[in-house]
């Protein structure tokens, strides 16, 4: 067994993030395995040295322990931009130029019909920029490219669970075709000024790391679905998936980057020990 925990250095770890890692590392060490760290850095224009650093601080401080050297996102851009050329290569990719003011617009279209639907990254995309024919040429480098979903939709899909999604679903989770191309649609897998996305890389990164068990909150559990069909279409191994309920405040709201008074550091500095801090979150 082989897990990992892969925060962004977007700012303080918090109490969410500490259920997650522990949970995660938790789960390897029950199992003779291994707890590996990743940092997902892809968002230049919001990823800190100082946070990152913090991190390693954070997780140290909770007792966890991990292999050198860490995998950093931002040195594996060839690796994103050869699984991008592959998908590339069997016609599954086109550029779009819509932003999201683009894409609310087109919903709202009379000829559209049909309420919009919220899918892992927003609203589903129309498919304004679809080509009929899979474009020819080389691959455009620094323009956002999407996933031709019907296109690439052939052999079924399923993954299995051994947490809970937002509705209980567990065990083995059919991914009926007609469900994806309504909830998911032509996701972006590669952005402007970052040459991949998160649903590319998570995918080429946990296989590169032979990641067994992934481990995370509920609110990624939709977006599942992307990441089992392009691990299908780059023909990569298919890890079990843990999803788990995320940590709350007291409204019911759940906790973000920007909830400092939850943040890890904040409790470290009141005081508490990572046993409190384990008893918080129920480890």
């Amino acid at each position: 067994m082989r897990t990992r925990f892969a925060p962004s250095p977007t700012g303080p770890l918090h109490l969410g993030h500490a259920y997650s890692a522990l949970f995660a590392a938790d789960l390897a060490a029950r199992n003779g395995g291994d707890f590996l760290l990743r940092i997902e850095d892809i968002d230049r224009s919001r990823a800190r040295p100082e946070w990152e650093a913090q991190i390693y601080d954070d997780l140290h401080w909770l007792g966890l322990d991990w292999p050198q050297p860490v995998m950093r996102q931002s040195d594996r851009l060839p690796a994103y931009r050869d699984a991008l050329q592959q998908l590339w290569d069997l016609g599954l990719l086109y550029p779009c130029t819509c932003n999201r003011r683009d894409i609310a617009a087109a919903l709202e279209a009379p000829q559209e019909g049909g309420a919009p639907v919220l899918g892992p990254d927003g609203l589903v995309y129309p498919g304004t920029c679809r080509p009929a024919p899979a474009p020819d040429g080389a691959m455009p480098a620094d323009v956002p490219l999407r996933l031709n979903t019907a296109r690439a939709l052939s052999a079924p899909l399923s993954f299995t669970e051994t947490g809970a999604g937002p509705k209980g679903e567990t065990g083995q989770i059919a991914l009926p075709h007609a469900r994806m191309l309504q909830g998911i649609g032509d996701v972006v897998l590669a952005r402007r000024d970052m040459g991949t996305s998160y649903h590319l890389s998570v995918v080429v990164d946990d296989a590169a790391q032979g990641i067994t068990d992934v481990v995370r909150g509920q609110d990624l559990f939709e977006a599942t679905a992307i990441h089992v069909l392009l691990q299908s279409l780059l023909g990569l191994a298919q890890p079990r998936y843990h999803h788990h309920a995320l940590i709350r405040d007291e409204t019911g709201k759940r906790l973000a980057k920007r909830d400092d008074a939850r943040a890890i550091a904040a409790y470290r500095a009141e005081g508490l020990s990572p046993a409190q801090v384990r008893a918080m979150v129920g480890l």
